[in-house]
């Protein structure tokens, strides 16, 4: 299955709770930082949500 490196490019201060535990959930916690998820439909919703908020890369 194909894989996703997501990584924070833009601050949660002033975004909306839901959009903030949904970057905690992604396994995001600075700036910067990136994660290796699953390419899978749960996790692309997850991405959508908050695509103002981070950077998508296939690995």
């Amino acid at each position: 299955m194909a894989q996703l490196k997501v990584t924070l490019v833009k601050s949660t201060i002033g975004a909306i709770p839901k959009h903030r535990k949904t970057v905690e959930a992604l396994g995001l916690r600075k700036i910067h930082s990136s994660n290796i998820q699953q390419d899978n439909p749960a996790i692309r919703g997850m991405l959508h949500q908050v695509r103002h908020l981070v950077k998508v890369e296939s690995v």
